[in-house]
């Protein structure tokens, strides 16, 4: 079965390695090809992580992946649909494993994500010279067809001449509400947060609206105390592959007074001194971590552990 393997000292950080213990040359070509255009390192990981899936189909079925058909992708999808995924997650009885794993499949999200990924691929192939004929994942260009939107469109917004769309293989997924919390469930899990840095960094999503990227990837110099904002700068050198999620850079005004009083008490109080990171959040304590940048996945753990201390369970 195909695996990905985290690679030291180079660009990509992973690598898509055969049943044969071969690494695969044209997904690293590609993941080559999407760090060159500016992807974050997390997002050319997905991608390989995506890739392993198409990878491990081609291989149970005998199918090279420069000659892999449009019927191949039917039987792609079906793969997709009987992958199994273990979370360690709360489940009922009936939806436990031996061990105590909840036992899923992909969801449509995922199933969609890796059927861009591997569409990706072999538009990658067929524009690098690797790949004679057409995308496999594709199904047809429909001329006259109308892209979705939720945004306005003017009267006879329609009659215009455009472009062929080119649809992708894709399965139906579910639109579904927003989940926000309610006042009281937002107060309990900030009396939860336990250190200074992480007040600080939740009050800046919270009041300042920034998103985690963003706040992850601020630095000591971003924050104008005087006036009362912080700069939201594009940055692709934070060496835990965090990147904001706009190109768009823009200066944040902090109207609460609570929130410039936590980043300023976590850095006058708890932020390490001998720190020489420009970086505003970092990791402290005593652990072999100390002093670096906060990452992703730092962030998603401080935020679960305040909301099961806070009582808030995903429903």
């Amino acid at each position: 079965m195909a695996r990905i393997e985290r690679t030291e000292g180079q660009s990509v950080r992973y690598r898509l390695v055969s049943a044969a213990g071969e690494p695969v040359s044209i997904v690293q070509d590609f993941l080559a090809h999407l760090l060159a255009r500016g992807c974050s390192p997390n997002t050319v990981a997905a991608y390989a992580f995506d890739l392993r899936h198409l990878w491990t189909f081609l291989e149970a079925s005998g199918v090279p992946w420069n000659r892999m058909l449009p019927p191949d992708a039917i039987g792609l999808l079906a793969h997709l649909r009987s992958v199994v995924v273990r979370r360690r997650r709360r489940a009922e009885p009936s939806l436990l494993a031996a061990g105590g794993d909840r036992v899923l499949g992909l969801s449509a999200a995922a199933i969609n994500r890796a059927l861009a990924a591997a569409a990706s691929l072999y538009e990658f192939a067929i524009v690098a010279g690797r790949l004679d004929g057409p995308n496999p994942l594709a199904c047809g260009e429909h001329k006259n067809a109308v892209p979705v939107t939720d945004r306005h469109r003017p009267f006879l917004d329609g009659i215009a001449r455009r472009s062929p769309i080119r649809r992708g293989m894709r399965v139906k997924t579910a639109l579904r509400l927003p989940r926000p919390l309610e006042p009281e469930q937002v107060a309990a899990l900030v009396g939860c947060l336990r250190c200074k840095r992480d007040l600080a960094l939740v009050r800046l999503m919270l009041d300042g609206g920034l998103r985690p990227g963003e706040a992850l990837a601020l630095r000591v110099a971003d924050v104008a105390y005087g006036r009362r904002r912080v700069v939201i700068r594009h940055d692709t050198e934070h060496p835990k592959g965090v990147r904001p999620k706009s190109r768009t850079e823009r200066v944040v005004d902090l109207h609460e007074p609570e929130t410039l009083a936590a980043v300023a008490d976590y850095m006058m109080s708890e932020r390490p001194v001998e720190a020489d990171s420009p970086y505003l959040f970092l990791v402290g304590g005593h652990g072999r971590r100390r002093l670096e940048p906060l990452s992703y996945a730092a962030l998603a753990k401080l935020f679960a552990r305040a909301a099961a201390r806070a009582g808030i369970r995903e429903a």
